[in-house]
């Protein structure tokens, strides 16, 4: 229907190609325009889908595209593109079911994207909710305990609907004398309310746990058999049907959230267990000469870290060097691999070498005594003299030495002096020599600790490569790494796999193979339960982890004229910083507006032409799909960079302009905003 509209108009493609131009990954070619053009010579060509064609490869969004057409003021084509996006609402963020304390308030949250005009209504049954017709809804808890009561949202824009998926609401009271019905979360922080009981089964039977925990934000679970975290066990229940004695044996529960965590009680599960099968450590029956003697062999050692730590470097815009383009793919991949294992990880991308120096810092105050790993992963340009490793900051010089980079084994050592139980280093990096540098540093001698492992992208003197795909670029490490890196095995073994797996890849055969150097000693794995020694220790650790990653809170802003604008934010590394503006509400003679930010703080990484997106995508980021899934539709995106140089609190300005019904010119009101310092800003790394 486009094609039949545009095709042979005035105001046809050629103007639409004009206007999509504004944006440079948009614009097309004169060689590329002449190729539309010449459809017409075809029986059954169309400039116009060529067009659109070429729009498509590019990722335009059909909101950019309807905007285009908007401003060319085709009001037909409008209505044409306008009735194809209407039909798609689809909600991002589902609301989840919740165990509550008696007499709290408690949050859902459905978030859908769509045409402009979302509108959202709850429902508690077959029951509409008075009032509740915003994306979050807030219920106080007056429910009789134990009758769960089910919710649901519908999202409309017309006539087109949709229904997000059910969420039931449980109130109990809790069996500690310490939280009666006053319980509040945010000083209580986490609490158990129901601990798996000990049972006894038949081969044949449905083991059933359960564990029930009220918190805020919203507990998670991760179920453990024998200490070992049990695959796909992240709900209050564990079930498992048809059990065999292969799941008898010790199961507990780890309850957490952002800022705290729980273990419930340890529990025995017997399943067909003999009279005779009683004795807690295994015999071998041996024999020698005729006479047959017994031999009781020690259970082998359960190995824990007392805690998971990580920190991710990833360098891709260099001053005075070749740009990378890798580092913010592979950084993100592996930060959201390390979380599923439990780490607590800092990702940070481009920084100068006093803030890699202060952000190493950071990270050694998150270690201690036991702590597994102490994991860092570095991705960007890095060279090798004399057996030592450097990374190399964005602000190097062109003829840099050891002196404005940061030498891995300075790290390490420091790194030993904690007395981490696993210190992991992955250098996703080049290892040339550097012939600029003829210093040896005095690094001091390293302790024997049987901890260490090193696994290198390439070999000495050998370089890393990217792996382009479309838009997206893969260092060749990190391609591999993330096919293994959940796998429970010993982290030597796990790296030697990738390594195989490397070796398959023929463009990169006889240029580049990973180097694993260890002198690990024991059977230590990524995979390893979390046990730590000490609730004070513990809490001290999540805390110092948790100050990189708080983000400001959404709030809304209520200007002179009666327009209501939403300011709401989302993180895609611990120092970048998504912040999205929409108007929410609006008096009826007001019939344009757009909320927009201004007056950034000079000292942060923000390209202008980055600020104030009508979508996600046109940020030019490869993570927006991911990041987008949290935010509403209809808003204003701008992409905040470099966090860590923030010397104070982040202000900004936004700035509202609308236009009354019936006037040509438009209006503006300001209002000054200040957030805070977000992410890792709080950690003063100036």
């Amino acid at each position: 229907r486009l094609c039949e509209l545009l095709d042979n108009a005035g105001r046809g493609w050629r103007k639409l190609a004009e206007l999509a131009g504004a944006e440079k990954r948009f614009k097309c070619s004169a060689e590329e325009l002449e190729m539309c053009s010449l459809k017409v010579l075809e029986p059954r060509g169309s400039p116009t889908q060529c067009l659109l064609q070429l729009l498509a490869e590019r990722d335009c969004t059909l909101r950019y595209l309807l905007g285009c057409l908007e401003r060319m003021g085709h009001e037909q084509a409008c209505r044409v593109l306008s009735s194809a996006v209407q039909d798609v609402i689809r909600i991002t963020v589902q609301p989840e079911s919740q165990v509550v304390a008696e007499g709290t308030q408690v949050s859902l949250t459905c978030y859908a994207t769509g045409p402009p005009g979302l509108t959202y209504q709850w429902f508690c049954g077959r029951q509409e909710v008075a009032g509740a017709t915003s994306s979050e809804m807030v219920i106080d808890t007056a429910t009789p305990v134990g009758q769960p009561e089910w919710y649901i949202c519908r999202v409309n824009c017309g006539a087109t609907f949709t229904f997000s998926r059910w969420a039931h609401v449980q109130v109990e009271k809790s069996s500690s004398p310490s939280s009666a019905s006053g319980y509040c979360p945010t000083t209580a922080g986490l609490q158990i309310l129901r601990q798996p009981r000990p049972c006894r089964l038949a081969e044949g039977d449905t083991l059933a746990l359960e564990c029930r925990a009220i918190g805020n934000p919203p507990p998670q679970y991760q179920w453990f058999r024998n200490r070992r975290p049990v695959e796909g066990a992240q709900a209050p229940q564990l079930q498992v049907k048809l059990v065999t004695t292969a799941e008898r044996g010790s199961y507990s529960c780890r309850v957490f959230n952002l800022f705290h965590e729980m273990w419930s009680q340890e529990v025995d599960v017997e399943i067909g267990e003999s009279p005779r099968q009683t004795s807690l450590t295994p015999h071998l029956l041996c024999s020698q000469a005729g006479v047959s003697y017994s031999v009781t062999t020690p259970p082998s050692p359960i190995l824990a870290a007392t805690d998971k730590v990580a920190l991710l470097i990833g360098n891709m815009h260099y001053l005075h060097h070749k740009q990378l383009q890798a580092p913010i793919v592979d950084v993100h991949a592996l930060g959201a691999l390390l979380h599923q294992l439990d780490f607590k990880v800092v990702s940070l991308l481009d920084l100068c070498k006093a803030e890699m120096q202060m952000a190493v810092d950071e990270f050694l105050l998150l270690l201690d005594k036991g702590v597994y790993a102490g994991l860092l992963y570095y991705a960007g340009h890095g060279y090798e003299n004399f057996g030592n490793s450097f990374m190399v900051p964005i602000d190097a010089p062109s003829a840099y030495t050891s002196e404005h980079c940061l030498c891995v084994q300075r790290v390490l050592r420091a790194m030993q002096q904690r007395r981490t139980g696993l210190n992991i280093f992955l250098l996703d990096m080049c290892r040339k020599r550097n012939l600029n540098d003829d210093v040896i540093p005095q690094v001091g001698a390293l302790e024997v600790t049987a901890n260490i492992v090193f696994g290198y992208a390439t070999c000495a003197d050998a370089e890393a490569y990217e792996l382009s795909q479309g838009e997206l670029s893969n260092g060749i490490f990190v391609t591999f790494l993330k096919r293994w890196l959940l796998e429970d095995e010993k982290i030597t073994v796990l790296l030697d796999k990738v390594a195989e797996d490397m070796g398959t890849l023929e463009i990169t055969r006889g240029r580049q193979a990973l180097e694993l150097r260890s002198n690990l000693s024991e059977r230590r794995a990524l995979t390893d339960p979390i046990r730590p020694p000490g609730q004070d220790e513990s809490s001290a650790r999540n805390l110092q982890w948790a100050k990189a990653h708080v983000l400001p809170e959404s709030r809304y802003l209520h200007f002179d004229c009666g327009v209501t604008v939403q300011l709401g934010f989302a993180a895609e590394f611990s120092n970048i910083m998504i912040i999205y503006t929409r108007v929410v509400a609006a008096p009826k003679d007001i019939t344009k507006y757009e909320a927009r930010l201004t007056d950034i703080p000079e000292e942060l990484d923000v390209d202008l032409k980055c600020t104030n997106k009508e979508s996600p995508q046109e940020l030019g980021s490869p993570l927006a799909p991911v990041w987008s899934l949290g935010c509403p539709s209809c808003c204003l995106y701008s992409r905040i960079c470099g966090l860590q140089k923030l010397r104070q609190e982040l202000a900004f300005t936004v700035c509202l302009q609308y236009r009354y019904q019936g006037m040509d010119d438009f209006v503006e009101e300001q209002q000054q905003v200040t957030v805070g310092r977000p992410l890792i800003a709080k950690l003063n790394l100036q």
